[in-house]
């Protein structure tokens, strides 16, 4: 697939952008832009066959085109997920492949670099995991490993990978911060944890309805040791 028409950028702070689960057209793509959005993000499978709402090639190069920046974030699992061994499924250069067990968190990551790369994202744009929602008494650990194995896949096909830190991600500050292998961080509108020494890059603040479609509001902002959301920007 030829790579979207654009350029990875490092995000200035205080930009306005939006995330949502809703297919943008190219009128609501540029009527976002003439409301002084800068930039969306929008949601990639954790299958290898992506559904009707996800984020498409055509639905990206309106986005761009409109003069939108653009990222991915993969849809969560269900609220009250735990980790487990999962049946097989991996996605490598394009045929998904079938085996015995692979941790979960492995095989999510594989597929959200997987659509990323279908959908033509160059090499040094984030790519981000929604942590949220995970069980009651859950193990800590798990969690850990859940997001390690997730960022290393998505590390691994040149991504780089970021963090939504969702409500019931049962990880604190430290563990975040320490335990974690991210580099980039996005605070959701929930209640979570500063992220210790570093804070977060971008900052999801209130829900509503903004033209035709359902948003959240979301700001950059450089975190404390200087790290910055990397975005494809328009040409």
């Amino acid at each position: 697939m030829p790579q979207l028409p654009g350029v990875v950028r490092s995000a200035d702070p205080a930009v306005l952008g939006f995330d949502t689960n809703t297919p943008l057209t190219r009128a609501i793509a540029e009527d976002m832009k003439s409301r002084g959005f800068h930039y969306c993000i929008r949601y990639v499978a954790r299958t290898a066959k992506p559904n009707s709402i996800d984020l498409s090639r055509t639905e990206a190069e309106i986005i761009l085109a409109a003069g939108l920046a653009l990222m991915v974030v993969q849809h969560p699992r269900a609220e009250g997920w735990q980790l487990a061994p999962i049946r097989y499924s991996f996605v490598s250069h394009g045929v998904v492949k079938t085996g015995t067990e692979q941790s979960m968190g492995g095989s999510d990551g594989a597929h959200a670099a997987y659509h990323a790369l279908l959908l033509g994202f160059p090499p040094a744009v984030n790519v981000w995991c929604d942590l949220e929602g995970i069980a009651g008494g859950a193990a800590e650990e798990d969690v850990i490993q859940y997001c390690n194995d997730w960022h290393d896949a998505v590390a691994a096909a040149g991504y780089v990978p970021g963090v939504y830190v969702g409500a019931q991600a049962i990880l604190d500050d430290t563990q975040l911060f320490r335990d974690l292998k991210f580099d980039h961080y996005w605070k959701s509108l929930s209640n979570v944890p500063d992220i210790e020494s570093r804070g977060y890059q971008m900052i999801q603040s209130n829900q509503h309805m903004e033209g035709a479609i359902e948003i959240d509001n979301n700001l950059t902002r450089t975190d404390n040791l200087g790290g910055r959301v990397q975005w494809l920007a328009p040409q």
